[in-house]
């Protein structure tokens, strides 16, 4: 006898076939509100109970007597009492010898979709009651645009900074994209992507005759749908395209100078800057012809038009020089406020980001509490606040100071995947007392962690679904028992904390389903307030979602700006010109958008050296590093290493075709990856996703070679700029050679485990 339970996941909302009797998963399936289910689905019912699941809890063998190496030992088994004693003991020991703040519990992820068993919450919740810990701040997403835009336009709600489809496809004549949306990442959303509609909308766009334009290295960073004009363009160098598309716009009077005057602070000085960096200026940099430039600032002023900038762009040295220039160039259009014109900060980056939305929706939440702890540290630099305790560093007009980190309790996240240059990273893993790890599986940082505690799926429990871009709520129901031994995250830390004297803080006396109805029954009460109707919990556990309706029409972004309203910055305008940033006095981050040269480019002297610029892109068959071990994200994969795309040029230069493995590499690190030619990629550019789960050639050593094709093993690990301090992995030089003979990868294998 089978049974369908629906529960869901950051790709999508689906259906699970199970045997009632032997709780065998069968199959998955979409719903039927979700017109386009995301294929990464597929990849659930092999995983949930496959080989690479953590049966129990683990200690690194090397951890009990003080010896060893993370990343290289073996595990002990040892049973919950025993682990859960060792927790506790290795926190209580650091916090009475160095004090909460040598705790880092910053862990980063996107972990689970649910409300309650986001595993990062419940342990940012858990070590606020121990008394605090060292938190992180911003995100790799889009850190450069956070720090940039309250400076500019008085707000940091990124994702709310976008033109919606239906406004695109109503009023938008000309979408000119910097970076592209690729739609693979439109598959996914922090909390739960339940209705898949990017595609309908690219069809859309391209019925209502909108022009689209792609300025990218890649050609098929905009979906073929839509049928884009392709600019390619040098990595790094959007920033001096915008500068030199807005000198033609002022040089020859085609810009809106009443809006500048009017809604814009600072447009006389950031003009005699534009003045002197032209279209032939622009064109030498980028590598764009200079007639290509000016055509197209032309045809900007001409139409009305929507200049988007993609989250990748950013994610550079400099990275708000190009946020801080989309509004710039939108400024001088004077399109801003005006129906399908104005900018856009990544349309199609997340699935839900420029859907038709609900405003005012409420969403159940477990409330974290205040960290005792105000110490905190910009995402990015976590290296260097591992390496370095007591160094300071600029930030956003203060002066940090790095704590000495002892204990990093992580949940939820793969820092083997999001930090970059892995092998400074992984010393600076090395130098804490202790590590603990959460996770369902034998992943990177099970196998880098002292103590092991193995995390359920979740499918094997009970939850809401939320996402902050949705219009729905979704019950996610538990499809399976729990596997083994392991446990909830929710569960392991209410243990802990009933062992550590605040139990009772912790979980209120409330169980799983307890906690879920207490945090529907509170965001109901407030959507009730707010003139929607919910039902009841029980109602909704049954129904298993509830759909609030849909805004009547979008509202245009900064209409009311436009109509006289003040933004949140120090003039109430637009700043062109920043007197607060000047005040800052950072040589990286003048008082104006500015095109600064970056670390690593294409035009620098390091391209002698290492003449590919490396472009690491997201995934189409996981999401980030999740699921990498599943079929779908392994079938993809060449001679089991992950596909690293180069031009035919690139390619006949080395004497490589497809399918040869090569080595990646320049002065940082170096690993392998499998052939992939592409005619659409330019010259000097090549590609990788990113999330093939770290494999070093030698566990545990530092500058190892990675056997499968994890490009954070290069990545530059400085900060795009002293205001922000984001990721700046897009920046990075390689060169390419074939590799003969290379090891097999090991990724995917079970570590050594010790049975006594």
């Amino acid at each position: 006898m089978t049974e369908h339970i629906q529960t869901a996941s950051h790709w999508g909302v689906y259906s699970v076939e199970t045997d009632r009797a032997t709780h065998e998963i069968r199959g998955v399936d979409g719903v039927s509100y979700d017109p386009h289910p995301s294929p990464i689905q597929a990849s659930l019912p092999e995983t949930v109970h496959g080989r690479l699941r953590i049966d129990q809890p683990y200690v690194r063998e090397g951890y009990l007597r003080s010896t060893g190496r993370r990343g290289a030992d073996a595990y002990v088994p040892i049973s919950w009492e025993e682990a859960l004693d060792l927790v506790a003991t290795a926190l209580l020991e650091t916090r009475e010898k160095h004090g909460n703040e040598s705790i880092y519990g910053g862990s980063y992820g996107w972990a689970s979709a649910g409300r309650l068993h986001h595993s990062p919450s419940v342990l940012k919740r858990f070590l606020a009651h121990f008394g605090g810990y060292v938190d992180k701040t911003g995100n790799h997403s889009f850190g450069a645009a956070a720090g940039i835009m309250p400076y500019v336009v008085g707000r940091s709600d990124i994702s709310n900074l976008v033109v919606p489809w239906p406004e695109v496809v109503e009023h938008t004549k000309l979408l000119v994209m910097f970076g592209g949306a690729p739609l693979k990442n439109a598959q996914i959303d922090s909390g739960g992507a339940v209705n898949h509609e990017n595609p309908d909308w690219y069809a859309k766009t391209r019925a209502a005759g909108v022009d689209v334009v792609c300025i990218s290295p890649y050609q098929h960073d905009v979906v073929e749908t839509v049928a884009p004009r392709w600019i390619p363009i040098r990595p790094n160098t959007d920033t001096a395209l915008m500068i030199g598309l807005a000198h033609t716009l002022v040089s020859e009077r085609r810009h809106d100078l009443e809006f500048l005057h009017e809604h814009c602070e600072g447009f006389p000085e950031f003009e005699r800057y534009l003045l002197g960096h032209d279209a032939s200026w622009a064109s030498r940099i980028t590598g764009v012809p200079e007639e290509t430039i000016i055509d197209l600032a032309r045809q900007m002023a001409s139409t009305r038009t929507l200049v988007n900038t993609a989250w990748a762009v950013q994610r550079a040295d400099h990275g708000e020089q190009p946020v801080w220039m989309t509004v710039a160039l939108a400024a001088v259009l004077g399109q801003i406020g005006l129906p399908g014109g104005g900018f856009s900060l990544g349309l199609g980056a997340v699935s839900g980001i420029a859907l038709p939305r609900t405003t005012g929706i409420p969403r159940p939440k477990l409330p974290l509490d205040s960290n005792p702890v105000k110490a905190t540290v910009p995402v990015a630099r976590v290296t260097d606040l591992l390496l370095h305790p007591g160094e300071e560093i600029e930030h956003n007009g203060r002066v940090i100071t790095f704590p000495d980190i002892e204990l990093i309790y992580s949940a939820g996240g793969n820092p083997f995947h999001h930090n970059t240059n892995l092998n400074r990273f992984l010393g600076a893993w090395q130098r804490p007392a202790t590590v603990i790890v959460h996770e369902p599986f034998w992943t990177p940082p099970a196998k880098h962690a002292d103590i092991v505690l193995p995390a359920t799926t979740t499918m094997e429990r009970n939850d809401i679904g939320a996402a902050e871009l949705s219009r729905f709520w979704i019950a996610m129901h538990q499809v399976v028992p729990p596997f083994q031994q392991a446990r909830n995250d929710f569960d392991i830390f209410s243990e802990l904390a009933d062992r550590l004297g605040f139990g009772a803080e912790y979980h209120q006396n409330r169980d799983e389903m307890g906690w879920l109805r207490h945090m529907y029954d509170g965001a109901r009460k407030q959507a009730l307030e707010a003139g929607f109707d919910p039902p009841d919990f029980d109602t909704f556990w049954a129904s298993d979602k509830y759909e609030f309706p849909a805004d009547e029409g979008p509202t245009t972004l900064f209409a009311d700006f436009r109509a006289g309203a003040a933004l949140k910055t120090p003039s109430g305008r637009i700043e062109l010109v920043s007197e607060k940033i000047r005040s800052f006095g950072y040589p990286d981050c003048p008082a104006h958008p500015a095109w600064l040269e970056p670390a690593e480019w294409l035009g620098g002297p390091l391209a002698r050296r290492f003449p590919l610029h490396l472009l690491s892109h997201q995934p189409a068959t996981r999401l980030h590093s999740q699921l990498d071990h599943a079929s779908l994200s392994r079938q993809t994969k060449i001679r089991d290493r992950e596909p690293i795309q180069l031009s035919v040029e690139d390619a006949n230069d080395r004497g490589l075709v497809d399918g040869d493995v090569v080595r990646v590499f320049n002065d940082r690190g170096a690993f392998l990856a499998g052939v992939r030619i592409c005619t659409t990629l330019m010259t000097g550019v090549v590609q990788i996703a990113t999330g093939a789960w770290y494999d070093p050639a030698e566990p545990g050593v530092p500058g190892s070679l990675d056997k499968h094709g994890n490009p954070n093993v290069v990545t530059l690990d400085k900060g795009t700029s002293r205001l922000s301090q984001g990721s700046t992995a897009q920046t990075c030089l390689v060169e390419v050679e074939k590799y003969d003979d290379p090891p097999t990868v090991t990724a995917f294998e079970l570590p050594v485990i010790l049975r006594v």
